[in-house]
């Protein structure tokens, strides 16, 4: 039998979804974490995953609780932990939020929306559900409600589907209808069934279509709802294993 892989101590906290890698290697370095019972400063200090005991604190990481929510992201805040230019991150939100009394363990935004978009961002503390989130053949589909200043016809929508070429990718909407017309704009509703990067932006732009508004309204079977913009709430264990 092959022998366990190590991997560095900061990698290790970051992967157990306490706390981001570069967050790890502070705690480190201020002394905050121990393995075994003994105080490692080294943030890439040989470690397997699940046979040495990682305590932070004091505190046994066996015993953090997972958890898992759902934000309404508001426009203009980036999907960071941090940010080196300053802009505010989602991270806003969740400013001194609390549950149970206690304030909540640190965590990881499970895929993006970029700055510019709006709506249902999920959060976990779990790498593994997270990674099952976002896969990129077998996560959820993602849909999304767009405004865009254009009135599409069919042949438009049906265009989307088929896709375009972009900077050397082929990008295409699982599917695309009309949702609402205005005099100079219309909503769609647009599923994709893939991550990639600014996906939706880039598909419309191979057609001459400018994005006015950009927001995720479900993923898989959750839907955004009436939650309020801003606004956070814990996922019910059903919802959690609809989604994985």
């Amino acid at each position: 039998m092959a022998p366990a892989p190590r991997h560095g101590l900061a990698r290790v906290l970051s992967k157990r979804g306490v706390c981001s890698r570069t967050e790890a290697t502070r705690w480190i370095v201020d002394g905050r974490v121990s393995v075994d019972g003994r105080i490692i400063r080294d943030p890439e200090f040989p470690t397997v995953r699940d046979r040495h005991r990682i305590a932070v604190d004091g505190r046994d990481l066996d015993v953090t609780p997972r958890l898992y929510l759902m934000l309404n992201k508001p426009r203009g805040l980036v999907t960071s932990a941090s940010d080196e230019r300053g802009r505010d991150t989602v991270y806003r939100c969740l400013d001194g939020a609390r549950l149970e009394g206690t304030s909540l363990p640190w965590l990881a935004p499970v895929g993006r929306l970029d700055k510019a978009s709006e709506g249902l961002l999920l959060f976990c503390n779990d790498p593994e559900w997270a990674a099952r989130i976002t896969d990129p053949e077998h996560g959820p589909d993602k849909t999304y409600h767009v405004q865009v200043d254009a009135i599409p016809d069919v042949a438009l929508l049906a265009a989307l589907m088929d896709g375009a070429d972009a900077s050397g990718e082929h990008l295409r909407a699982k599917s695309a209808r009309l949702l609402r017309v205005g005099e100079k704009n219309a909503w769609l509703e647009i599923v994709l069934d893939e991550g990639r990067n600014r996906q939706i932006r880039r598909l419309l732009e191979a057609f001459d279509i400018r994005v006015l508004r950009l927001v995720r309204v479900a993923i898989g079977d959750l839907a955004l709802g009436d939650l309020a913009k801003g606004e956070w709430r814990v996922l019910t264990d059903e919802e959690m294993a609809s989604l994985s």
